[in-house]
């Protein structure tokens, strides 16, 4: 796309949003799949399925309903008073009611990395966190752009999203893994003349059995990079101002320091992940499709095509 095509914040939003349906369905034909081809392999392969399912479906609903207490609590985060923060405050009420939703919960990690995520599996119980590193660092418009970017997860209700994304995966990983101990323990011996006895479809239950986790974690880590994306292009809706999302953006570019108390888990909660300051990976191109966040450097240049710039010229041209 050239400069002088600029893409707006509705098309953007709507082409997230296509995607993300479009990966989701695939997530359920490889759970189809998956569950088909077990229940062929295996003599009691329906009731595993239906015991992976339960079990997924309810470690899910757990982490779905406590997803806003245990993000807040592994993040060390503490709630942020109006009279201590009082900008922050204002920033938040004045983006809740441009993005029409309730002010949710506001709460301040002490940390000297830049960085913020929101949690809340619907409106009343949303929350968004800012490190104290964010607060210092950044200018109001910029500050803006990054809670119009949290809050825009909120709105989009990305939690539910990435809930059915993460069940799902655990739906597959937990069918495999019983497919995996039942052949194990002589659970996939068949009669001689039932078809799961057959070389050729054996090898490919296997296949699938040591594919489709890896299918699964590629999938979840794609409908993450959409929904951030999509929070992108929200955000700019919200604030009608792309210029200050992408200098914040570029800000976390230009600054190598990153959370102290984060994981794996919590990771796609950022908006920036430690992984966009790991540089020289070896094989990183791999590593990449299972990234929960698009490149910043991707997401900066789709912004200053918003505003008509050039290309992005990298975190040292960035100026405080």
């Amino acid at each position: 796309m050239s400069v002088t095509e600029r893409p707006d914040f509705y098309s953007l939003v709507a082409k997230n949003r296509r995607a993300t349906w479009g990966l989701l369905v695939a997530f359920f034909v490889l759970l189809a799949l998956v569950s088909s081809t077990f229940t062929l392999a295996l003599g009691a392969g329906l009731i595993g399925v239906i015991a992976g399912l339960v079990i997924s479906g309810g470690m899910a609903a757990t982490s779905y309903f406590s997803s806003d207490k245990i993000a807040i609590a592994s993040m060390g985060a503490k709630p942020a008073s109006i009279e201590e923060y009082p900008r922050l405050h204002n920033i938040v009420e004045g983006l809740s009611i441009s993005a029409a939703i309730p002010k949710p919960r506001v709460y301040v990690v002490d940390d000297p990395a830049p960085n913020a995520f929101a949690t809340g599996r619907n409106y009343e119980n949303a929350a968004v966190a800012v490190t104290t590193g964010l607060l210092a660092k950044m200018k109001r418009d910029e500050l803006e752009g990054v809670i119009a970017h949290e809050l825009a997860h909120i709105r989009n209700y990305d939690i539910l999203v990435m809930t059915v994304a993460v069940a799902t995966a655990g739906a597959i990983a937990l069918m495999t893994d019983f497919f995996w101990r039942l052949m194990y323990f002589g659970g996939g011996r068949r009669r001689d003349n039932d078809k799961g006895g057959n070389p050729v479809v054996i090898v490919g239950m296997i296949l699938v059995a040591i594919l489709a986790p890896l299918a699964a974690a590629m999938l979840k880590a794609a409908v993450s990079r959409r929904r951030e994306g999509l929070a992108d292009a929200t955000a700019v809706e919200l604030t009608r101002y792309p210029t200050g999302l992408r200098k914040a953006l570029e800000k976390l570019d230009a600054d190598s320091t990153v959370v102290q108390r984060t994981s794996h888990a919590t990771s796609h909660l950022w908006i920036e992940t430690p992984d966009d300051h790991r540089g020289g990976r070896r094989g990183k191109r791999f590593n990449d499709m299972f990234d929960t966040h698009p490149p910043l450097a991707e997401r900066i240049n789709t912004l200053r095509q918003m505003e008509g710039l050039g290309p992005y010229p990298g975190p040292a041209a960035v100026v405080s």
